[in-house]
């Protein structure tokens, strides 16, 4: 049986935190027509009704309790600061064979800790959808945000293999394609794709003088878009993954300084080794 075959719909999902990627979670099950209910769950009022004003959502509610009961599917999307608290919040209203999964951008210290101490009811499998902008908030959600894109999906040795594959088909639903890692080989990964990407979008964009800023291209603004992200949503993304950052930061400093010492000594030929190199790594991802 494929995976279109396989694919189920949902009478109710809540979603927990509907910013950008939860936004975009409602959109894309609704105009798929994969669940009868989607409901928003949160504190800011506001927001809330900017998803609901959007189509993101068909109710929403502050009152967690109320909007986890009845769902089969909880996908918590807050700043990965809060996830395990709030899957465990959630966990103790929801449904005994509810599942739940979360969309944080490391997923370490998260599984760690909900496998700590286990949560009241529900399933848990970790998940982070590596889709997004530097645009934050639901009026910025997208019913396409995952099409194409890809999610990772990060069992443990505990996780019931039938539980990955629900959550895994419900991603592959949104038009993403998934892949599976442990929680530590992924935060491994994504240090070294995502999260030292961000520190030197950052770095470049804060060491350029704002007098050259009126010559910037697109060179200039596409290497630095994601430096554009939530400050605060980041700190918490590099300090949760600190060590592997570190690790990518070092790695990335010595090759940086093999540029630098190159060009101190007009070595033509190590440049050209050296750029080769970032080039046929980054031609092997295509266009």
């Amino acid at each position: 049986m494929n995976d279109q075959a396989r694919m189920k719909s949902w009478d109710t999902v809540a979603v927990v935190g509907v910013g950008l990627i939860g936004g975009s979670i409602g959109l894309a099950l609704r105009e798929r027509g994969l669940a009868r209910n989607v409901v928003g769950v949160g504190r800011d009022k506001e927001r809330l009704g900017i998803a609901e004003q959007c189509g993101a959502v068909t109710s929403t509610t502050t009152d967690w309790s109320e909007g986890v009961q009845d769902a089969e599917l909880i996908v918590v999307c807050t700043p990965v600061d809060h996830v395990v608290d709030h899957v465990r919040q959630v966990s103790q209203s929801c449904q005994a064979s509810a599942l739940i999964t979360d969309a944080g951008s490391t997923k370490g210290r998260i599984c760690r800790g909900i496998e700590s101490q286990p949560i009241t009811s529900g399933v848990f499998v970790g998940s982070h959808p590596m889709a997004g902008s530097h645009k934050s908030g639901p009026e910025h959600a997208r019913a396409d945000l995952f099409e194409g894109s890809l999610t990772v999906v990060t069992p443990t040795e505990r996780t019931r293999e039938e539980d990955t594959e629900q959550i895994t088909l419900f991603w592959k639903s949104l038009g993403s394609h998934v892949v599976r890692t442990s929680p530590e080989e992924h935060d491994r990964a994504v240090a070294a794709i995502s999260h030292l990407p961000h520190v030197v979008a950052s770095a470049l964009a804060a060491s350029t003088s704002p007098e050259h800023l009126p010559l910037a291209g697109t060179g200039w603004r596409d290497t630095t878009r994601v430096a554009a992200g939530d400050a605060e949503l980041w700190r918490q993304i590099l300090a949760d993954n600190r060590d592997h950052v570190l690790q990518s930061l070092d790695n990335f400093a010595k090759v940086l300084t093999e540029y630098r010492e190159a060009l101190a000594a007009d070595g033509q030929t190590e440049l050209i080794k050296l750029l080769e190199v970032g080039k046929r790594n980054r031609d092997s991802l295509g266009s």
